[in-house]
């Protein structure tokens, strides 16, 4: 089946249905749409002269944080770290979700990289995450103290799993709780 004759079933289809079928457009009226698309994604003078102002050093692995560390975990505080066991203090900043409140996808990555510290082992790579299940159960709104608590709760070889609590400090609300799973390279034996 051609194009054509599938965009005509199709038609007829939601016609027979009771559906209004859409038009087709005219070459003309689909570049006039395609203009105006380009148009609005066009960064406008303000927008160019923010960007131009950026500064952005260049990242040495390893010895410099990176604008994803300086950004996402700009702010975490460590109170305590024990074999274990990792607690820190996070005050959310000022950038939320259109809600108003810290995004779920900044709460993933604060239960990714605290779960992860508490499972890595001094002198070898990172982890690497297998599965991470997070149950959202309330929300923090910008200024909000966040307790994050880290355990980990056992080790398998090189598979380790973690539970990571996010906590309102002022008023004890559980926020999120986190299940974290990582694998690495593990400890010789010998």
């Amino acid at each position: 089946m051609s194009c054509g004759q599938f965009r005509q079933n199709s038609q007829h289809d939601h016609r027979r249905r009771g559906k209004l079928a859409q038009p087709n457009l005219s070459e003309s009226e689909g570049k006039s749409k395609m203009e105006k698309a380009k148009q609005f994604l066009q960064p406008t003078q303000a927008d160019s002269d923010i960007i131009s102002r950026l500064i952005i050093p260049t990242h040495r692995p390893g010895a410099d944080t990176s604008f994803y560390e300086d950004f996402a975990l700009k702010g975490i505080r460590v109170d305590r770290v024990e074999q274990g066991l990792v607690v820190c203090t996070f005050k959310v900043p000022p950038r939320l979700d259109r809600n108003g409140k810290l995004a779920t996808a900044a709460i993933a990555n604060l239960v990714d990289e605290v779960g992860g510290a508490v499972a890595h082992t001094e002198g070898l790579p990172m982890n690497v995450s297998v599965d991470m299940s997070i149950s959202f159960l309330s929300s923090a709104m910008v200024g909000d103290e966040l307790e994050i608590t880290s355990r980990l709760l056992g080790r398998k070889g090189g598979y380790s799993g973690t539970l990571v609590l996010l906590k309102n400090k002022v008023s004890g609300e559980l926020i999120a709780e986190g299940r974290h799973s990582l694998f690495g390279k593990h400890a010789s034996k010998l």
